[in-house]
């Protein structure tokens, strides 16, 4: 629903501000503006996006949890869509979340409306469960495998087979 009424009032918004920007300033003026805050907001995406791989890579180096960077990092790619988006309504919102202090407190929004369950780690990472009792880890001493018995008598080994056409160079002789 929420999405459905994106769709319906980002359009009318922009037309609104297009109007009375390009009362006040003109038609060109107001383009070029238009021009000027995504050929800006490119710029700046590119800069943050690569300070917030680097904290990426850097959290990954260190282990630490890369859900902060990699949130900035969707945050950064929302907000360069934003801005290749003609308008100033959403190059409002665009410049807005390249804003470092924007971007958290976004994350701090977020993280006060998800609720994580349980995520446990052991020494050696995640263990594997018992399929069949999932509260148990599974044990290391046990191979679970498929297996058919093979009669040697009804075994037949068939000859070797004749090329049916003479060898090229793209094949063994």
């Amino acid at each position: 629903m929420w999405l459905l009424l994106a769709f319906i009032a980002v359009p009318i918004i922009e037309i609104a501000l297009f109007i009375q920007v390009g009362g006040a300033i003109g038609t060109w003026p107001t383009l070029g503006i238009v021009v000027l805050t995504a050929v800006a907001g490119t710029m700046l995406m590119r800069a943050q996006g690569a300070l917030a791989m680097q904290d990426l890579q850097r959290s990954f180096n260190e282990l630490r949890d890369p859900t902060e960077p990699l949130a900035h990092g969707a945050m950064i790619l929302v907000a360069g869509v934003l801005l290749l988006t003609p308008g100033f309504f959403t190059d409002a919102l665009g410049l807005s979340l390249l804003l470092p202090p924007v971007r958290k407190a976004v994350l701090a929004y977020v993280r006060s409306r998800i609720q994580v369950q349980s995520v446990h780690f052991g020494p050696d990472g995640p263990r594997p469960r018992d399929p069949y009792d999932p509260r148990r880890p599974a044990r290391d001493d046990v191979i679970d495998g498929e297996f058919h018995e093979v009669d040697e008598d009804a075994v037949q080994v068939e000859p070797p087979k004749r090329p049916t056409h003479r060898p090229s160079g793209w094949t063994k002789h």
